[in-house]
């Protein structure tokens, strides 16, 4: 019997987990299938009802992260802070979600910087945001800004911020505020969890601002954010260093085995061309 797992989200056609697992798998000499599937939220819980005994393990990408939550058995320390999921694990027809973004996160960051951290912005308040924040504040900082167009839609990420046991301040701002103040501010790093088209004049404002540019999105790549951190000279931390750090953290849940870390980032890089 096959075993299977699955990457969910709506769009899907993009994502890169496919190729990053596949290849974890055929290093690991797993016999395993690994998929995407394209399901809205409207759509979830029926696609979580469906499945049988032979599914292992769920990736879960926008717009599922927090719709997935009620939908759960159980939840992980990290997903109960971020009340977010990006992975469920299914054991013994039990669902245990958990967030592998926020130490897939802090791993990233400390791949590419080693240098201590103590203030942030964010560019972007939803779920990613939120695990991002989380990550933020385990790396140290003390001080972090959330950007984003509509302040009364950020509720849920600040609720995240106060779950952490370093409990940093969290200040709101919206993108013209926050571009008006990019050198006045001047964070030890910038963090976007925006689409590529959306990046414009005020958010690169704040990317010039820090010396540590942090991207969470790999396709199109690069991105804007991330071609003003090359063209500068500024520590640039890829969506690609993201997607391979929690990857390999969900492989290891959904295996038991250690993952092939670099051969799934090379699988990636190849993809990406």
């Amino acid at each position: 019997m096959t075993t299977r797992c699955a990457v969910l989200g709506s769009p899907i056609g993009h994502s890169l987990s496919p190729v990053l697992h596949r290849a974890a798998y055929a290093r690991l000499g797993l016999d395993w299938e690994y998929d995407a599937h394209e399901v809205r939220e409207d759509g979830l819980a029926a696609f979580l009802d469906g499945l049988d005994d032979t599914w292992r393990g769920l990736s879960l990408t926008m717009p599922l992260k927090r719709a997935v939550v009620p939908l759960l058995d159980e939840l992980d320390e990290r997903a109960d802070q971020a009340r977010a999921a990006n992975t469920v694990i299914l054991e013994r027809g039990r669902r245990i979600g958990h967030n592998t973004d926020i130490p897939g996160a802090v791993a990233a960051v400390r791949e590419r910087h080693t240098a201590l951290l103590r203030s942030a912005v964010i560019v972007g308040g939803g779920a990613t945001a939120a695990s991002t924040l989380l990550a933020l504040a385990d790396l140290g900082c003390t001080t972090i800004r959330v950007v984003v167009r509509d302040t009364g839609r950020v509720r849920e990420t600040l609720d995240a911020a106060g779950r952490h046991p370093a409990r940093p301040l969290v200040e709101v701002l919206t993108l013209t505020e926050a571009g008006a103040r990019a050198e006045a501010l001047a964070p030890d790093i910038v963090v976007s969890t925006i689409p590529a088209h959306a990046q414009n004049e005020g958010v690169l404002r704040l990317a010039a601002a820090a010396p540590v540019v942090f991207d969470v999105v790999y396709d199109p790549w690069p991105t804007p954010f991330a071609r003003l951190a090359l063209s500068s000279g500024r520590v640039l931390v890829s969506g690609l260093d993201l997607l391979v750090h929690q990857a390999a953290l969900q492989v290891e849940l959904m295996t038991g085995r250690s993952a092939p870390l670099e051969a799934m980032r090379a699988a990636g890089a190849a993809a990406l061309g």
